[in-house]
């Protein structure tokens, strides 16, 4: 299996992005151990965290069966060194050309931020597999919808930014395809009880809103 079929595979399954920024490699194995024991298959180090690659590395040992990643990268020469430490997906802020090249040449999953079509299309031309729609506290379900009504059918938008359990449903019904879930799932300083009772409010959330998709 390819990292982009593992990818894949994990959309399907729970298409939810722990976006970790702030967490330190000690807090790997208890922060990690709770995610995953919540149904959370994709997991990102955004390199603005304390000892990012150390933390990433660690990740995608102790959790082989989850896709882990690396967020906020901005530059070629970060997407290979995210690549030494293990990582399968890389996630950046924005569209970079260059980044998404390098990263797809590498075999990583690339998912690149954008907020208008033109970046959108832009970036699927240069081979990004995903849309970061950020941040999504700029832009509203309304706007997503109107973006996957002229991108190309199958193209998996993924909201990130003020996104949490109140609010993922409308997301979803505008064919958000997946979300990133930052502060409101993981926040420097808290601890795994914590991310737990966070992680099954937002887990609750996201299968409530797929049910309620499918009866109507």
């Amino acid at each position: 299996m390819t990292t982009i079929d593992k990818f894949r595979a994990a959309m399907h399954e729970l298409p939810l992005v722990a976006i970790l920024r702030g967490l330190k490699p000690a807090e790997v194995p208890a922060i990690g151990d709770v995610l995953v024991e919540a149904g959370f298959c994709l997991i990102e180090v955004p390199l603005n965290s304390p000892q990012p690659l150390d933390s990433i590395a660690l990740l995608r040992k102790r959790f082989p069966q989850a896709v882990v990643g690396a967020g906020t990268v901005l530059t070629v020469a970060e997407v290979r060194d995210v690549a030494s430490a293990g990582s399968e997906l890389v996630v950046a802020p924005n569209f970079d050309g260059d980044v998404v090249a390098e990263t797809v040449r590498l075999g990583m999953t690339s998912l690149p931020g954008i907020m208008t079509p033109t970046e959108a299309f832009a970036a699927l031309g240069a081979g990004a597999h995903g849309l970061k729609l950020f941040p999504a506290e700029l832009a509203s379900p309304a706007v997503a919808k109107a973006l996957l009504a002229v991108l190309p059918k199958g193209t998996q938008l993924i909201p990130v930014g003020g996104v949490g359990a109140d609010n993922l449903a409308a997301w979803r019904a505008a064919g958000a395809a997946g979300f990133g879930l930052g502060s409101s799932l993981y926040k420097p300083g808290d601890d795994a009880a914590t991310v737990r009772v966070k992680a099954a409010a937002i887990v609750s959330a996201y299968r409530g809103a797929s049910t309620a998709g499918r009866k109507s």
